[in-house]
């Protein structure tokens, strides 16, 4: 595989979503998620190196390795890592014990918040720990997320019985290969129609309520719809070697 040029690509998508934001006369810029799952180290640091700050991982063990990595801490002091894989309540303490934790977006039930919040307290931070409530809105099996219908009520569990947890938002994965030109993304309306409800139960302004969607086949729409946060990462590292075996929530 010819080596990606990421310093590049990563401009290639601050460009593209610069303009998305101008076309559309927004008054916020999304937050770029680079997804680094399966990428070097090296890969990581010329990101950073080239103002990058933001960063997904979808294994545990992986943001682990990653984040304490010597080289890393060293080199890329104000990195932020965003959790946004599948998470079992046996991993919650390997995964807050990473350095530069910045944002679980994978939370999907009562339970897990629970856990997240029991963990988070031990460690006796000064902040809580910052946390979006995935929701599946596609409605497929092999997908995380707690139901449409069921997010108000996850939200309104986090503010009230997860002390030590921040919830900032709602984040979904959506059905992968939709066809833009057939219109808007019914995955992100879904994700906007909670958002609406949220606001509306709990007293909310939605703009203090972010959204991650998008990735690197559809960001540009997302952002046009409201979304707060992508996560993108073949636009910016190209495309990922397969996995030589399967790593499975941890």
């Amino acid at each position: 595989m010819a080596e990606f040029d990421i310093v590049k690509g990563l401009a290639s998508v601050c460009s593209r979503i610069n303009a998305v934001c101008l076309k559309n006369g927004l008054d916020f810029k999304p937050r770029l998620v680079a997804v680094s799952k399966t990428k070097s180290k090296e890969l990581i640091i010329s990101a950073y190196a080239a103002g990058q700050r933001n960063f997904g991982e979808n294994y545990i063990q992986e943001l682990s390795e990653k984040s304490n990595d010597a080289e890393i801490l060293e080199k890329c002091k104000d990195i932020k890592w965003h959790f946004i894989g599948n998470l079992q309540r046996n991993k919650v303490n390997k995964l807050v014990s990473s350095p530069g934790l910045y944002l679980v977006e994978t939370v999907d039930s009562k339970k897990l918040a629970s856990a997240l919040d029991t963990a988070w307290q031990k460690l006796k931070k000064e902040e809580p720990l910052r946390i979006m409530v995935q929701v599946n809105t596609s409605r497929e099996e092999e997908k995380g997320g707690c139901d449409p219908e069921k997010s108000c009520d996850l939200v309104e569990f986090v503010i009230k019985s997860c002390p030590s947890l921040k919830f900032i938002g709602l984040m979904t994965i959506g059905k992968y290969g939709y066809d833009v030109s057939k219109g808007p993304n019914p995955d992100f309306l879904a994700l906007l129609e909670c958002r609406d409800n949220v606001c509306a139960k709990l007293n909310f302004n939605p703009k203090d309520v972010e959204l991650s969607m998008g990735m690197s086949d559809d960001f540009e729409q997302a952002i046009e719809l409201g979304s707060t946060s992508v996560r993108v990462g073949t636009a910016i590292f190209g495309h990922r070697e397969p996995k030589m075996k399967t790593e499975t929530n941890n």
